[in-house]
C-alpha cells in the first residue's frame, strides 16, 4: 500500500507539472497567432507616419486537456500468513524451563522476606525489654522472634539474649535447653561460643559439673585461642581445687 501511494503521488505532480507546461504552450501559440494576423508595415512614408488606430486582441478559446491517471485497479498483495506449528523438541524445552510452582506475582511470600527493618526494630524492642526490667516479656517477645523468624540473621542473638533473661529469673533448666537449642542450630553464630559458656554456667547451677567440664573442655579443644577457650580454661581450673 505504501509503494501504491507513493505512486499515485508521484502520478499527481507529474499531472500537475504538464499542466503549468500546457498553460505556458496555449498562452506562447494565441500571441503567436495574433502576430501573424497584423498588417505588414510596407507603405508610403505618409502612410508609415500615420498614428496607427489601437487594436484589440483577443485570446481565442482553446480546449484544456487535462491528464488523468490511468485507472488501474491496485495490484493485489499477499495477506495470508502461513500457520508454523512449533516442533516437539521446542515446546518440551519451553514446559522444562518453567519455574515450579510459581503462582504469579500474587503468590504469598514466606515470613522470612519480611521488611527487614520491621523484624530489626522488633528484635531491638525486645532486647530493650530486658534492660529495662520487663524480663518476662523480653524473654516472651525474643522466643517468639526466634521461633517465628529462624533464617533471620539476629535468631541466634534472640536466643542467646532469651537465656540470659531465663537465668535473671533463676529458671536454669529452660535456659539450658534455650542455650541448647542455640548450639544446635546455629553452630557457625556468632553467639553460639558465648552460648556455650552459658550452657555450662546454668550445668553447674543444676548441679551437673560432669556436662560443665565436657563443655569447657570442647570450647578448649574446637576453639583454641579465643576469649572463650581462655574462660573456659579459667574456670576448668576453678573446678579443679
Amino acid at each position: 500500500m505504501a509503494e501504491l501511494k507513493a505512486e499515485v503521488r508521484a502520478m499527481r505532480d507529474t499531472q500537475a507539472r504538464l499542466e503549468k507546461r500546457l498553460e505556458r504552450m496555449e498562452l506562447h501559440a494565441s500571441v503567436t497567432q495574433a502576430r501573424a494576423a497584423a498588417p505588414s508595415n510596407k507603405g508610403s512614408a505618409s502612410t508609415a507616419a500615420a498614428p496607427e488606430p489601437e487594436k484589440s486582441f483577443t485570446t481565442p478559446e482553446l480546449a484544456v486537456v487535462k491528464l488523468k491517471p490511468r485507472n488501474e485497479p491496485a495490484p493485489s498483495l499477499p495477506t495470508q500468513v502461513p500457520v508454523v506449528e512449533p516442533a516437539p523438541d521446542d515446546m518440551e524445552m519451553f514446559i522444562s524451563s518453567a519455574p515450579e510452582g510459581d503462582s504469579g506475582p500474587a503468590a504469598a511470600e514466606p515470613k522470612e522476606q519480611l521488611d527487614v527493618t520491621i523484624l530489626d526494630a522488633e528484635f531491638e524492642q525486645a532486647v530493650a525489654a530486658l534492660r529495662t526490667g520487663n524480663v518476662e516479656g523480653g524473654v516472651v517477645r525474643l522466643s517468639r522472634f526466634a521461633e517465628d523468624n529462624p533464617r533471620h540473621p539476629r535468631a541466634d542473638n534472640a536466643l542467646y539474649f532469651s537465656g540470659l533473661g531465663q537465668i535473671g529469673l533463676k529458671d536454669h533448666d529452660a535456659a539450658a535447653k534455650t542455650f541448647e537449642r542455640l548450639i544446635a542450630s546455629y553452630p557457625a553464630g556468632d553467639a553460639v561460643l558465648d552460648g556455650m559458656l552459658r550452657l555450662a554456667e546454668c550445668r553447674l547451677r543444676l548441679n551437673q559439673k560432669d556436662d560443665a567440664r565436657a563443655l569447657y573442655t570442647r570450647i578448649l579443644t574446637q576453639f583454641p585461642g579465643t576469649a572463650a577457650a581462655t574462660q573456659a580454661e579459667q574456670r576448668l581450673a576453678s573446678l579443679s581445687h
